[in-house]
């Protein structure tokens, strides 16, 4: 399992269509268990995307899809600034919280383990 959390800044007032541009152009992709995007409330240009996937290689994979190349190109305009941790599932070190602290790396782990129980009764 892999997990990422990310701290999109929009350019000033473009936090709703930088949105609306990440959900629109990710709909299905190969390998990836959950995909949640969340408003800041304390800040009116943040955009937190988390994202869980079976693997690094589907994530990494999903990079290349023509989809989200597209969303890509239509969404960088509106991004004034990034910030991402990422965990692989295997990995039981401490997070590198360059992005979300303890709160968002938390949020990850609680929804992986989610996910693991999800798919391991079916």
């Amino acid at each position: 399992m892999y997990g990422l959390i990310g701290k999109l800044t929009a350019v000033a007032g473009q936090r709703a269509a930088l949105a609306a541009i990440l959900l629109d152009g990710t709909h299905t992709m190969p390998g990836r268990l959950s995909y949640v995007i969340a408003t800041d409330p304390a800040e009116p240009d943040a955009l937190w995307v988390t994202e869980v996937w079976d693997s690094q290689a589907s994530h990494q994979a999903s990079i290349a899809l023509p989809g989200v190349e597209a969303t890509i190109a239509k969404g960088r305009a509106l991004i004034a600034g990034v910030q991402q941790s990422s965990r692989n599932g295997a990995d039981r070190g401490p997070w590198t919280a360059a992005a979300g602290g303890e709160v968002g790396c938390m949020l990850v782990r609680i929804m992986a383990r989610l996910l693991q129980r999800a798919t391991a009764s079916k």
